[in-house]
């Protein structure tokens, strides 16, 4: 476990960035440490368990699954990926104005614990309990964690993309190890078991949150802007008030057979879209934000667009090529048999190791590297390209009967590790500078929407896995994704004039 150090290290002011001679961890702020050790285990719980997810779904209630068609259960995957995103809003508004980052933070990792707790009993109920539970958490935990990370560095400080890019390396050891543990309990021992340890591994991530707490800058216990006491407790009461309700009305429509798990798919694909067309228009009309904040605002809609042709790739490394993996892929590689969902872990497994080096190449070239908009486009290309690849052993085929090679996953996986190295680490360093300064932890939010819209996107396009051809499937979505990334690159000098301070 990652742990923050001795009580003989400098401590963090509250509000302000560590000094900038803090080069503790790996030249960087020891508070780094401590947010990436959060995320290690955050991510061993949440991508360990999101690993076999589907594979759950789709067992047989023989085997301790629910049974479900694969296109019905890569759709639902998407789905809850959807809620866990769009929850990510209220998460970023809790912080801003009643919980502070670092409360929000912590309240986040206790509900994603006690989500997997629940998931760890074998009842259906549990499991939609746990996920719900999950959701919540999440939505407070991952926008607020980042937000903290871009704290840790002053506008200008030249490390921050370097920072946000070990960041991320941090976070895919989790994404790495997570799915080794659950893939493996899960084809051992039970679906249940495995998300037992995913909750281990999130209890782990609070422990180190808290014992670090002190190299964090933004850790105090206020929020920074927060409401006064009259409209606090009146938010808290309609929150609480809302929730109440929705939770009653899902109930009453799913026990009238309405609220099917199609429809439900269907409504959070409709809010994934109106939620972020709502809230830029709110921060672009806002008066807390100026002029110079709007402008920057406006390339950030064009990053954000990017970020959802990724992702719409990106998440179906855990539903479809999950999916492709357990029927139509080699599941032994020199005599050893290993589960289907560790092919998850390639993915974290590159991230881990081009991580550092392209976080070494970035501080190399300083101010000469590649702008921000670039970085991202290329990103993206190489998502496509990590689909398009898939065209060449799918074509011909159909249905279980042949098997590919299992370096056909592994090179997709390792296309798209490094494209997602690219877009989340310049995507996230980008939003914590262009952000406005009244909604700091709401744009980070505004950006975890963009992968509530590539899941709800998702969510509908699965369907259509095991109705076409596996080579037209990967073939087109990944086309797409090229054309979205060359089309951010003919964008870049408009990009390049309107998104200072960010290079």
């Amino acid at each position: 476990m990652l742990l923050s150090g001795t009580t003989t290290d400098p401590v963090a002011p509250e509000d302000e960035p560590p000094p900038r001679d803090d080069h503790a961890f790996l030249g960087h702020p020891r508070g780094l440490l401590t947010l990436s050790g959060l995320e290690v285990w955050e991510r061993f719980s949440f991508l360990g368990m999101q690993a076999i997810l589907v594979l759950y779904f789709v067992a047989s209630l023989k085997e301790g699954g629910l049974g479900m068609e694969p296109g019905t259960a890569a759709s639902l995957s998407a789905a809850y990926g959807t809620l866990v995103y769009l929850l990510s809003v209220a998460g970023g508004w809790l912080a801003d104005r009643v919980l502070g980052s670092y409360r929000a933070v912590l309240w986040g990792g206790i509900l994603i614990a006690v989500g997997h707790y629940a998931m760890a009993v074998p009842t259906a109920a549990m499991t939609w309990a746990g996920l719900g539970l999950i959701s919540a958490g999440t939505g407070l935990l991952k926008p607020n964690v980042s937000a903290m990370v871009g704290k840790l560095y002053r506008t200008e400080d030249e490390r921050r993309d370097a920072g946000f890019a070990l960041y991320y390396m941090a976070i895919n050891i989790g994404a790495f190890l997570g799915p080794l543990v659950t893939g493996w309990l899960g084809d051992h021992a039970s679906w249940h078991t495995a998300f037992s340890a995913a909750a281990v591994g999130m209890t782990l991530g609070l422990v180190q949150y808290v014992a670090g707490r002190r190299h964090l800058a933004g850790r105090k216990h206020a929020a920074e802007f927060a409401l006064a006491p009259g409209p606090m407790r009146r938010a808290v009461r309609l929150m609480a008030a809302g929730a109440a309700v929705v939770a009653v009305l899902a109930v009453a429509l799913s026990l009238a057979g309405w609220l099917t798990i199609g429809r439900f798919a269907d409504v959070l694909t409709v809010l994934s879209v109106v939620a972020p067309v709502v809230y830029f228009v709110v921060m672009f009309r806002s008066p807390r934000v100026s002029a110079e904040e709007r402008g920057r605002l406006r390339p950030y809609v064009v990053l954000f667009l990017a970020s959802v042709f990724f992702n719409f790739i990106l998440f179906q490394a855990y539903s479809t090529m999950i999916l492709l993996a357990s029927t139509n892929a080699d599941t032994s590689i020199l005599g050893f048999t290993f589960p289907a969902g560790w092919y998850a872990s390639a993915l974290g497994a590159f991230e881990v190791a081009l991580a550092p080096v392209v976080a070494a190449v970035w501080v190399r070239m300083g101010r000469n590297q590649p702008h921000a908009s670039n970085k991202i486009a290329v990103g993206v290309i190489l998502g496509g390209l990590s689909f398009l690849l898939m065209v060449l052993p799918t074509s011909g085929h159909g249905g279980a009967e042949y098997r590919m090679a299992a370096w056909w996953i592994v090179g997709s996986y390792l296309l798209l590790g490094l494209g997602d190295i690219l877009v989340e680490t310049s995507g996230l360093s980008a939003s914590t500078k262009l952000a406005p300064k009244a909604f700091a932890s709401q744009t980070l939010a505004l950006w975890f929407l963009s992968l509530a819209l590539a899941n709800g996107i998702q969510a509908q396009t699965v369907k259509l896995y095991g109705q076409v051809s596996q080579s037209a499937y990967f073939g087109v979505n990944g086309a797409v994704a090229v054309v979205a990334g060359l089309l951010v690159i003919a964008a870049a000098p408009w990009l390049r004039r309107t998104m200072h301070p960010v290079h």
